[in-house]
């Protein structure tokens, strides 16, 4: 399995983005619970919780196609900075609101402004694998190996904002998310090497989302973020209603796990079926994956149902991204990216609101079949419009 993934890091700087991008990404994963965390732990108002987290998430969603179109057009390093520097202070205004028991409106301000200076790590460094392994089988291998860094982050971020938010401080989770975000970000920015070089676009070129299949993807992702969102939400109240809320990140932790273990094995594979059969595949086995979490009341059942869930994640993602790798000019290569980052963060802002809202009304396990519906739908928008995933007969990095 491990084979594969030799010989992606043997040119100059590919380790120091690796490393940069993996660090900024880590608040990707701590900053929706461990603002959950933070306002239930001062407030006991999930809904509240849930809204704010939803107004982050959307403002990123906003903001991520404008963010990504800026870095095409004046390169990454230049972006990064100025983002960065608003995002941690945003951050340190919303503890601050938070700690103070400001009105409820400071902290939706707060969340607005983080939101809308939240990069697309993720994205950034994807567009530095495309130059580096463009037109190579190895493109695929690294996409795969993101996906698998993106669960590293969501394995270790949830269950470590949760023991620092129960065990030592409610503000200790976001203060470890806000020294990641600024410190990674920033030696991000300085590998000038290895970004993307910059390439001038014309104001006819039009944006990514104009793509049929691009569209159709942001529509699946819509669907598949307001599954992240609301499990995200819903768990922490589950493990709440079973008496142990500082469960909650190890319990999403396995949710990930089973998506970081499936990465390294379909990264490491060769596929002869297409991308848009292995896309299809994929969104039929996470609808499946989710059904039980419904019907599950013990918290160490939970965790093995949470992981076989997971196992459908990554491929959807390197698919997806894969996909939209093919199907973007390179010109707008991050923008393009960008907008499946903007669908799933319109999506988890939906998730983490409904789930919230749900959650009062009819408990954790009835909020999850929320998650199953909205899985359900994925499946059925990628299967209806499936046909406009189809990529020339050119022979294609990702599929060989």
């Amino acid at each position: 399995m491990v084979g594969p993934y030799r010989g992606l890091f043997n040119r100059p700087g590919v380790k120091g983005f690796v490393l940069a991008g993996l660090v900024a990404r880590m608040p990707m994963s701590m900053m929706g619970i461990g603002i959950v965390l933070l306002i239930t732990a001062l407030t006991e108002n999930y809904a509240t919780a849930g809204a704010v987290s939803a107004t982050t998430n959307v403002a990123f969603a906003v903001m991520a196609p404008l963010s990504g179109r800026l870095v095409d057009r004046f390169g990454q390093g230049r972006v990064i900075v100025p983002f960065t520097v608003v995002n941690t202070l945003a951050l340190l205004s919303l503890m601050v609101c938070a700690g103070l028991r400001l009105p409820d409106w400071t902290l939706y301000a707060s969340g607005l402004v983080i939101g809308a200076a939240t990069l697309s790590i993720g994205s950034m460094v994807r567009a530095r694998w495309s130059v580096i392994h463009g037109g190579s089988h190895k493109l695929h291998t690294a996409f795969a190996f993101e996906s698998v860094a993106d669960e590293v982050v969501f394995v270790t971020g949830p269950a470590l904002v949760t023991v620092l938010a129960t065990g030592v401080n409610p503000f200790a989770g976001l203060v470890v998310a806000l020294v990641c975000l600024f410190l990674g970000s920033m030696v991000l920015a300085a590998q000038r090497s290895t970004q993307p070089p910059v390439q001038p676009v014309k104001s006819a070129s039009g944006t990514p989302i104009l793509i049929p299949g691009i569209a159709l993807l942001a529509c699946v992702y819509l669907a598949l973020g307001s599954v992240f969102g609301s499990v995200d939400l819903v768990t922490v109240a589950y493990a709440d209603e079973h008496g142990a809320k500082g469960v909650a990140g190890f319990l999403l932790a396995a949710f990930a796990s089973g998506s970081m273990v499936s990465g390294l094995w379909f990264g490491s594979r060769t596929w002869r079926i297409s991308l848009r059969s292995r896309f299809i595949r994929a969104l039929c086995v996470f609808v499946v994956g989710l059904m039980p979490i419904m019907f599950i009341g013990d918290l160490r059942l939970m965790a093995g149902a949470l992981f076989l869930a997971g196992l459908a994640i990554s491929p959807t993602l390197i698919t997806g991204f894969s996909l939209t790798e093919r199907l973007v000019p390179p010109s707008l290569l991050t923008e393009g990216l960008a907008w499946i980052s903007t669908a799933i963060g319109f999506g988890v802002a939906m998730g983490a609101w409904a789930g919230g809202r749900l959650t009062e009304t009819y408990g954790a396990s009835g909020a999850y079949a929320f998650s199953a519906g909205a899985a359900a739908l994925a499946m059925v928008v990628g299967i209806g419009g499936s046909g406009l995933l189809r990529l020339p007969e050119a022979p294609s990095p990702s599929a060989r």
